[in-house]
């Protein structure tokens, strides 16, 4: 399996070269030149959560040995989960709650950011690299602290966080400031997510400082999801949770099943669509905003318009004007050529306007709705009181969106932090009184609701902060420099 690039220079690479790159030279992202095909059957018949992942990655890690990919997949997800590795919970009226948060940091983005750092270490003894890499990441939230927490002391590797300044919630913030080893380094930037991730990009492609770097042996990549290591082990779970519901009865195998995802990035979303072009009988997928609903007028205008007012809202991971893999999306449905375009037009004028039949193509398979913080209090409130299920806010907007986009099949809305992540907001959801501090909110919200907390939140009071710095958007190249 060979990947070209969103904007079409350049020749294909491998996978490892692609994971290796994070971002393609001329600014665009690594997709598969085709999509593999895998049968039903085979993937409904996986005893377990790692075989099925091993199954999933061979399809597009053709370079990899087959035999490390399934050694490396029931390592990772065998040891870093808890409780089950995506359980499917139902949620009443033929929705279901696909649990991703049950890993080491309790955010989805564990099931890619505790295997994407074994696949890089991989893909560099593969081709021969024996540079430093210095992996550069842009979060608003929950990215920053699962990569963190999977590259931590991995050899031939540092990496670097950028997160908006007051633009997470405590708990993801000390989650990073507080991480331990001896490779890593946090920055909070002055700030909205769009600009650190703007900065970043913007590094990625100044040749002078890849130049600068190399002269000391070091090369740039991404564990963001514009790196395609990231994207594919997403795909997995939509598979896993179709499994789950044919094997509860809900549908059977061959019906299709809906997904409802809260996405910013719209990286995890398009891991569904990936999914179903590879197969999977999705139907539509719902693509789930807050207040920054910049995709949700996308879908319904065909118009991409980030000169927008910017939004601090209670799902923080969310708050982004500049959906990066929506890119990935339009490269499928349009080509290269297009893609370039409107590119450029968002770099020179902060919006595009996609053509009709394109988007005629792109609402056959999605679909968009939004809620602002008040919309997802009233759901979260609505689902403990009425269902005993407890979500945090992320995932009370996908609720929302799914109840208003629901059809005969059934919906699977992808939960993907724990609500301890967001103690006050989900106790002030709840209509109880709000503790002093974030800890004390933990402690009251499992009290009232009888849940404990997860072991790695509730640590975080007792670890020393070790990063407090505080940069502007324009030194995120200095910091990179070590200048």
């Amino acid at each position: 399996m060979q990947f070209t690039t969103t904007r079409g220079a350049g020749q294909p690479v491998s996978a490892a070269r692609a994971i290796c790159l994070g971002l393609a030279g001329d600014g665009g992202l690594f997709v598969p030149e085709r999509f593999p095909s895998v049968d039903l059957k085979e993937t409904l018949a996986q005893p377990d959560y790692p075989a099925l992942a091993a199954l999933i990655l061979e399809k597009f890690l053709t370079d990899y040995d087959p035999a490390f990919l399934r050694d490396t997949v029931r390592q990772v997800y065998g040891e870093a989960f808890g409780e089950g590795t995506a359980p499917l919970r139902a949620a009443g009226d033929g929705l279901y709650s696909l649990e991703l948060w049950h890993g080491p940091t309790c955010a989805f983005k564990d099931f890619a950011l505790q295997l994407m750092p074994r696949l890089l270490v991989e893909a560099k003894r593969m081709l021969g690299d024996g540079s430093t890499t210095a992996i550069l990441v842009a979060t608003s939230g929950d990215t920053g602290k699962a990569a963190l927490a999977g590259y931590c002391d991995v050899p031939g590797v540092t990496i670097t966080v950028f997160y908006p300044s007051h633009g997470t919630s405590e708990i993801q913030r000390l989650q990073m400031t507080t991480q331990q080893g001896g490779n890593v380094a946090v920055y909070a930037v002055q700030g909205n997510f769009d600009d650190a991730q703007t900065g970043v990009k913007r590094i990625f492609g100044d040749a002078d400082v890849a130049r600068q770097l190399a002269a000391r042996g070091v090369h740039l990549s991404s564990a963001n999801s514009i790196n395609w290591g990231r994207l594919v082990p997403q795909i997995v779970y939509y598979f896993h949770a179709y499994g789950q519901l044919v094997r509860a009865g809900a549908l059977k195998a061959g019906d299709k099943a809906d997904f409802c995802v809260p996405t910013g990035n719209f990286g995890d979303i398009l891991a569904g669509w990936y999914a179903k072009q590879m197969g999977l009988p999705v139907g539509k997928l719902i693509c789930a905003s807050n207040k920054n609903d910049v995709l949700t007028e996308f879908f319904a205008t065909g118009v991409y318009n980030a000169r927008r007012p910017f939004y601090r809202t209670t799902s923080p991971s969310m708050d982004i004007l500049v959906s990066s893999n929506l890119e990935r999306l339009l490269y499928h449905m349009a080509g290269a050529d297009r893609v370039r375009g409107w590119m450029k037009q968002l770099s020179e004028d902060g919006s595009y306007r996609v053509d009709p039949e394109v988007m005629e193509r792109i609402r056959a398979d999605f679909g968009a709705a939004s809620a602002d913080d008040a919309t997802a209090a009233a759901q979260i409130r609505e689902l403990f009181e009425q269902r005993g299920y407890l979500c945090d806010p992320h995932t009370a907007v996908a609720f929302s969106a799914a109840r208003r986009n629901k059809s005969e099949a059934p919906m699977v809305v992808l939960s993907t932090a724990s609500p301890f992540k967001f103690p006050r907001d989900v106790l002030a959801a709840l209509g109880r009184p709000l503790p002093r501090d974030e800890f004390a909110a933990m402690g009251a919200l499992a009290e009232y609701t009888g849940q404990p907390a997860p072991k790695a939140l509730a640590c975080l009071r007792s670890l020393p902060e070790r990063f407090d710095a505080v940069i502007a958007p324009d030194a995120l190249r200095d910091v990179v420099l070590g200048e």
